[in-house]
């Protein structure tokens, strides 16, 4: 089987790329900008190119603003239907409600909805909130003392990446599902939760503070954030206080057969 996976030198595309390239039986094809099989998301030549031939294609979203991010779904989804790829594993998100205030969620919405009219059959993993995406806004807290983020009481299902390319992995060498599956961790954490979880990680005290929205986007911008990541964090939790990223699901022990990675893995 020849498998082609998206965004391989990315932190998700590349384990799928390490653990796929481990069954010899598959072909498996790294798909970059600059990698060795050039797939440019906003060269739909280069990925009708780079589509040809292949039997699975493991398509992980890209990134930045979210206009731009829905052309280069399209063209992505276009190339595969043209060059007839039988199969689309696409990476979504666990939000994808065009009514939520997360700026993606639409975005991820209406990919599955292109994804589903493009002739392809199709394998979605939904996934919550990455793990180590988020011990990365925790930086501040380290050596402050607070974490302070617009979050409310609401609780997060943290996923760790390995566990979600695991998924992925696991889905590409099946036949289609034409399923979505939310993948997440194994529970879902509030703030103050977290908060414990890096105090008894990190040995220091930690302590959650609730921020007004203004507050943590003044504070994000002053960090050096840019004005899109800004609003994008903003969003995110808005769709956070909604309870949003909250469902806990079994599919990575269904797909994978091993339990999801706690949060304390990412926060080392």
């Amino acid at each position: 089987m020849r498998i082609a996976v998206t965004g391989a030198s990315g932190n998700v595309g590349g384990q799928v790329v390490t653990l796929l390239s481990a069954e010899s039986e598959h072909e498996v094809v790294g798909l970059s900008r600059r990698g060795p099989v050039r797939a440019d998301y906003d060269d739909p030549a280069s990925l009708r190119s780079a589509l040809a031939g292949v039997d699975t294609l493991v398509f992980v979203s890209s990134d930045g603003e979210a206009v731009r991010m829905m052309a280069q779904h399209e063209n992505v989804i276009r190339a595969a239907s043209d060059t007839g790829v039988p199969h689309v594993v696409y990476l979504s998100g666990l939000d994808v409600d065009p009514a939520s205030p997360f700026c993606y969620a639409a975005t991820n919405g209406a990919t599955e909805q292109l994804l589903a009219a493009s002739g392809c059959a199709r394998s979605v993993v939904r996934a919550s909130l990455f793990g180590e995406f988020f011990a990365g806004l925790l930086g501040a807290a380290r050596e402050t003392g607070e974490l302070r983020l617009p979050a409310g009481d609401a609780a997060i299902s943290l996923v760790a990446r390995a566990d979600v390319a695991r998924c992925l992995a696991a889905l590409a060498v099946r036949a289609p599902t034409g399923r979505c599956h939310e993948v997440t961790g194994p529970s879902s954490l509030t703030m103050d939760e977290v908060a414990v979880l890096a105090r008894r990680s990190w040995g220091r005290p930690v302590r959650y503070v609730d921020v007004a929205e203004a507050d943590f986007v003044a504070e994000t911008a002053l960090g050096g954030e840019s004005p899109w990541w800004t609003y994008a964090y903003a969003s995110m939790f808005a769709a956070v206080r909604e309870d949003r990223w909250a469902r806990v699901s079994g599919e990575v022990l269904a797909l994978t057969g091993r339990e999801p990675a706690p949060f304390t893995t990412s926060l080392a």
